[in-house]
């Protein structure tokens, strides 16, 4: 199956990346076609103001991705900027796509409610989903891995598919499919929701030093205050990462000696960075043998390859739209 998918260039990656997007990407690969992209044009949907270096980012995303276990002989690996039918083809779709079906995006209501921080109220965001649309149907992708928070989004691009068949009377785009994924939520440390923004994140690039300098000062049980006091790890964050991150016998041993109050917390957030320290290692060795010639090397390859079929896609879409015709 064709599955495409995306991420925004905006910093470095966390494990709530790794566990929400990578790890799912991974699976994937295996037995699908798989086209992944940086999303830069996207990242400017609401970060234009932050004036982020989009190409260094761009490649810098590009190796953590490999680093975490994308294989680019089994997948296009691109950059959507590098790639203008994109462009193009979200032009096309904007002149089609009523203003109320981007108005009533409920994820277009609860981003504005939540970065009132930022000034977001521009065409670019507003439409975010039409790019979003020709991200995903320039490649015929049959499926699209979502959380099931991002199904309007993907439900918007299946009624521009056939609002464009419907005016211009070709069948130039297939109508993508979610593929539900459930993942693990992993929480900051802090408790919020992981951000770089809320400086509440372990990075993929974290040294074990790193990893337990900020593990040793996450939340714990709060009602626990001794060492031998009977724990409760349901309310502690740090079973969380156990239960996302940690062998199913780490796990087990965890849950049991704390409620015994037989484990203190330092000696669980230990077993923790252990866990998280043996998930990274491998990452950070792939991570050292990358040399910024091979990772262009890569990025080109797939720029090239994403290129070609976007090409032919727009090909039959002017067709449809400037000759009435659906002969390619």
């Amino acid at each position: 199956m064709r599955i495409v998918s995306g991420m925004r260039p905006t910093g470095k990656l966390h494990l709530g990346h790794y566990l929400g997007v990578l790890q799912n990407w991974i699976r994937l690969q295996n037995d699908n076609d798989c086209h992944f992209f940086v999303a830069d044009w996207h990242a400017l949907s609401t970060s234009y103001e932050d004036k982020l270096n989009l190409r260094l980012l761009g490649k810098e995303l590009v190796k953590d991705w490999i680093a975490a276990g994308i294989d680019p002989h089994k997948t296009t690996l691109f950059v959507q900027s590098a790639v203008k039918e994109h462009a193009e083809l979200y032009v096309l779709l904007n002149m089609i796509t009523p203003l109320g079906w981007l108005e009533r995006n409920p994820t277009y209501k609860d981003q504005l409610a939540q970065m009132q921080h930022k000034e977001i109220h521009t065409a670019g965001f507003l439409t975010y989903p039409v790019l979003q649309a020709a991200d995903i149907i320039l490649y015929q992708a049959d499926l699209v891995p979502i959380g099931e928070d991002q199904k309007p989004h993907l439900e918007i691009t299946r009624e521009i598919v056939r609002r464009f068949h419907h005016l211009f009377g070709c069948e130039v785009f297939k109508e993508p499919k979610e593929l539900l994924t459930e993942t693990a939520r992993l929480p900051g440390l802090d408790g919020r929701k992981m951000s770089k923004s809320y400086n509440n994140a372990i990075f993929l690039s974290d040294t074990p030093d790193e990893v337990w300098a900020k593990l040793k000062v996450a939340k714990t049980d709060t009602q626990r205050v001794r060492r031998n006091d009977p724990g409760n790890p349901d309310v502690c964050l740090v079973f969380e990462y156990h239960k996302a991150l940690s062998d199913d016998t780490v796990v087990e041993r965890v849950n049991e000696e704390c409620r015994a109050g037989t484990i203190g917390c330092f000696d669980c957030k230990k077993l923790c960075a252990q866990s998280i320290d043996r998930l990274l290692e491998p990452m950070h060795e792939r991570r050292t043998q990358l040399d910024d010639a091979a990772v262009d090397a890569v990025i080109e390859a797939g720029n090239a390859a994403a290129k070609e079929e976007a090409a032919a896609t727009m090909e039959r879409a002017n067709q449809a739209v400037f000759e009435i015709s659906c002969n390619v």
